[in-house]
């Protein structure tokens, strides 16, 4: 978190990229405070950018039906000389600092540029184009340059550091307190105090990487896109769905591929159709294209980018006073140390591992009982486990998707839970622009009526769209800004060819989409003083612990029988179904487990190597292959979840932090224990959750928050058994 930075700038430069009826809705519970006069660099008739003042919409909605691509470059010039200028307005003055004409100020700048940058970086993650992914190259090194240009500014730093040094002689409530404390690390950790010449050779890292991040994660987003694999008759699809087959036939047409059929590939490295798919060939050949991507030759090759990045990280933190780029990573995060990431990885990995040979032998007897002449390969795995799935529960997971009607899921589960647990209330809005046909808007009400957020829903898959599913903020929860949140959800659901046909999920989107509100809620539950510690401005090892405790209302008895009813008949999940999906909650657990970790461990490989360690771009793969192997996880028919070229997650704001998602589960899981404790889906439980944790975003230490709910330190032992690890 950089409060002298705007908040999406911030999150924006270190992802360099970068988580119903339809009845008619202008009521709102409460009136939305009166937007701010327009700057006087606003006021000419010639300027129509929607970004030079603040948006006139509903809570400061963006204005998405008047945003062009050409007002993005105004927008982060105008919004980047405005920045300084308030910044040497503060450095300026002759008089002490003081919390007041330091830090509140510097929390009030850069409104210009904080607008475009949330939805400039959202929009390039959620509906790029070329233009918008020019304007990114060029913007990249710019924004960095600005980044810099702040927090390596000596008079700011002084009057930082003056505040820090006398903070406990100052009568400061413990928000504004930690509000100095920090700033100043931030500061720090950013080369604050390095001399003059370090500080140039800090500038050109920062202004490279930019520019390599950027083109990586360009490059991973056209590399699925040209990655996608032709397929020439209906017969070879046996399988997949009549409504799959469709889409891929609809997907080639609109590639000019009349006649074939066109399997797109997702950000993983494992497959959606390899679960179905009875033509083993094809299925090699989609494995092999999504393993193969990033590192393949031609234009999106990735591994010269990735090389370049790594040592260039490890060359920064030495710079820094740092052994590697992960100690440097770390030690803002709530595990610290590499030292503590490598032990809780290193003890997990081998019990992960042995129970996915464990689940790769019960298939491997299902081939050989088929007089199947071969072994089980990685894209046999999720083909065969459903056959062990039907054979162990008798039960198959194809049987649960005409229950898991999508805006069932949302309304009927997501947000029925949250009603629930938390009292809140969601009425869809129709009044308010959006940026893409398919995406939604409700407003969020707390129980008293009055409006707690405003949230957008992007459910769907697009090619102008990035792989996964995330959460962002466009106008983030500030008692001194005045502002409540505005948040969105982003997922990459296919879409049926027509409108008339129904969206029906597989339970990995069914919890995928409880997962990503839970990170909404997180923001919207926000309710602290200064921007700098708004919702999910917390360190990333400790982000995903909401929203993983949001992912248990998905299987929650009174939950799931709410929403999963089938969208023909209408009628409920039969006991006996709904008894088998939480009977196979720990199946596949081997691979689950082990892919993530592999992936988590490439991270770490990656990242905690010194500038001479970092191999070639020729030496790539020879490198990711040795450090699998050297952690036990190097199991040819279970790849990483990403490979190194196409992991987003390391290039972008998780480097060095993959891991996070394990180190969050401990958190969640014991969370979870407590909830069922003490009495379930309660609106006590519910409050006791929201107060001490949920809405306190980063304004207290992540683990003291965690104390605070908890009353007591995270315990382990229920991740192991989740996870059949025990």
């Amino acid at each position: 978190m950089n409060s002298k930075l705007p908040l999406a700038l911030s999150t924006a430069l270190v992802l360099s990229m970068a988580g119903c009826s339809k009845s008619d809705n202008t009521e709102v519970a409460e009136a939305a405070p009166e937007p701010p006069a327009e700057s006087a660099m606003a006021t000419s008739p010639a300027e129509s950018n929607p970004f030079f003042a603040e948006s006139p919409l509903y809570m400061y909605y963006p204005q998405f039906d008047k945003v062009e691509n050409s007002h993005y470059v105004p927008a982060f010039e105008r919004g980047m000389q405005e920045h300084l200028a308030e910044i040497e307005a503060i450095t300026s003055q002759t008089d002490e600092p003081t919390l007041d004409n330091t830090l509140v100020p510097m929390e009030r700048s850069g409104q210009i540029l904080d607008r475009v940058s949330r939805v400039f970086f959202s929009l390039s993650s959620a509906n790029t184009n070329d233009e918008i992914e020019a304007i990114r190259s060029e913007m990249a090194p710019k924004l960095s340059a600005h980044r810099d240009r702040i927090l390596l500014d000596s008079k700011l730093f002084a009057r930082i550091q003056s505040l820090y040094e006398q903070r406990d002689t100052l009568e400061l409530d413990p928000e504004s307190y930690r509000l100095i404390e920090e700033n100043y690390k931030d500061f720090v950790r950013a080369g604050a105090q390095l001399s003059d010449e370090e500080k140039e050779k800090l500038k050109a890292i920062n202004s490279e990487l930019a520019t390599l991040q950027t083109k990586f994660s360009q490059n991973v987003l056209n590399e699925v896109n040209a990655s996608a694999v032709a397929v020439d008759s209906r017969e070879e699809l046996a399988g997949m769905s009549d409504a799959m087959i469709d889409a891929a036939a609809e997907a080639a047409k609109e590639k000019d591929m009349e006649g074939k059929y066109l399997i797109a590939l997702l950000n993983t490295s494992q497959q959606p159709p390899l679960a179905s798919l009875e033509n083993r060939t094809l299925r090699q050949r989609i494995m092999e294209a999504s393993l193969a991507r990033g590192s393949r030759g031609g234009e999106f090759d990735n591994r010269e980018i990735l090389t370049k990045v790594a040592k260039l990280r490890a060359e920064r933190a030495q710079l820094m006073g740092y052994e590697n780029h992960a100690a440097y990573s770390l030690e803002n995060q709530t595990a610290r140390t590499t030292e503590a990431v490598n032990e809780r990885l290193a003890s997990l990995a081998p019990p992960a591992a042995a129970n996915a040979l464990r689940e790769a032998a019960d298939m491997q007897a299902i081939i050989d009982a088929e007089g199947g002449d071969f072994e089980l390969a990685s894209w046999d795995w999720d083909f065969y486990a459903e056959k062990v799935r039907k054979q162990r529960y008798d039960f198959d997971a194809s049987q649960l998707r005409p229950y898991f009607e999508f805006d069932n899921v949302l309304q009927k589960g997501v947000f029925f839970a949250a009603e629930k647990v938390f009292g809140i209330t969601f009425k869809e809005r129709h009044d308010l622009p959006v940026y893409q046909e398919d995406v939604r808007v409700f407003e969020v009400f707390e129980a008293d009526g009055s409006t707690l957020a405003l949230f957008i829903m992007d459910p769907f898959a697009r090619p102008s769209k990035r792989g996964g599913a995330w959460m962002n903020a466009y106008v983030s929860q500030s008692a001194l800004l005045d502002r409540k949140p505005v948040v969105a959800n982003h997922l990459n659901i296919t879409k049926p060819i027509s409108d008339d046909e129904p969206v029906l999920l597989t339970w990995d989107e069914v919890t995928t989409t409880f997962h990503e509100f839970g990170h909404a809620l997180h923001g919207m539950f926000s309710n602290v003083k200064y921007p700098d510690f708004s919702g999910t401005s917390v360190p990333r090892d400790f982000v995903e612990f909401p929203s993983q405790v949001n992912e248990m209302w998905a299987d929650w008895p009174e939950v799931l029988a709410n929403y999963a009813v089938h969208y023909e008949t209408g009628e409920a999940m039969p006991q006996e179904l709904l008894d088998k999906v939480l009977a196979t909650q720990k199946f596949n657990q081997g691979y689950a487990t082990t892919e993530y970790l592999a992936a988590s461990l490439l991270d770490q490989s990656w990242h905690q190597l010194k500038p001479e360690e970092v191999p070639d771009a020729d030496g790539l793969l020879a490198f990711e292959a040795q450090a699998l192997q050297d952690a036990g996880v190097a199991l040819k028919m279970v790849p990483p979840r990403y490979r190194s070229t196409y992991f987003s997650h390391i290039i972008g704001g998780y480097s060095a932090g993959y891991y996070s998602y394990i180190w969050s589960e401990v958190l969640d899981a014991d969370t979870v224990e407590w909830f069922k404790t003490n009495g379930g889906m309660t609106r006590e439980n519910g409050d006791h959750f929201r107060q001490t944790l949920l809405s306190r975003g980063g304004a207290e230490d992540a683990m003291t928050l965690f104390r605070n709910f908890r009353g007591a330190d995270p315990d382990i032992k229920p991740l192991l058994e989740r996870r059949g690890l025990n």
